[in-house]
């Protein structure tokens, strides 16, 4: 189980409505269901992870979130989860007004490209850094747009949605971003979680 998964069940009030974009094999969808008792959906681009979360008898589709988020109304869940895939879309900033309609709040976790490490090998190495939260090789990664958390920061501004609650994660250690630690977070953090909304 990825570390961040209690961190966003945490996120999620009980008994609501949630969609997971990217659900992989279902694993946080499990988790909501059992500690949250939320009534959850998935989807997925993948036939193969589809099939799994089916198998474990969740309610999964099979469809890119960049172009078939449209087919959910407005406001048609109370949360709508995308991890660690937002910076793999060709236009993110559609991805997240999509999540920001489908849903009334949204919660985005992102890898952190700001991260020491990753800064510290491109600076001694000069290659692009695989790390815990970047396991690819520039080659073979999904990722299309290098994010930092200060990125994400800066992006809320310029599309207009406010982060409610904004995380950084790193190793097991779990602690809040503001505009004040928001350079030292930046730099210590794998991960960004935020709990965003209109």
């Amino acid at each position: 189980m990825k570390p961040e998964y209690k961190i966003i069940a945490s996120l999620v009030d009980q008994s609501t409505r949630v969609l997971d974009v990217g659900c992989d094999d279902g694993t946080l969808m499990e988790l909501l269901k059992k500690n949250q008792y939320v009534d959850i959906r998935g989807i997925d681009i993948s036939k193969e992870k589809v099939q799994i979360c089916i198998s474990k008898g969740l309610t999964v589709i099979e469809g890119n979130a960049e172009f078939d988020l449209k087919q959910f109304p407005n406001n048609s869940f109370d949360y709508v989860i995308l991890g660690r895939t937002l910076q793999a879309f060709i236009n993110p900033e559609i991805v997240i007004k999509e999540l920001l309609r489908v849903g009334r709040k949204a919660i985005v976790t992102i890898p952190n490209f700001g991260h020491w490490r990753v800064r510290l090998n491109l600076l001694t190495k000069g290659t692009m850094p695989v790390t815990k939260t970047l396991p690819n090789a520039w080659y073979n990664t999904p990722n299309l747009h290098m994010c930092t958390i200060k990125d994400f920061f800066n992006f809320s501004k310029a599309m207009n949605f406010k982060i409610f609650k904004s995380l950084g994660l790193n190793n097991k250690d779990v602690s809040n971003i503001n505009s004040d630690n928001l350079f030292f977070k930046n730099l210590f953090s794998e991960l960004g979680i935020f709990l965003i909304e209109n």
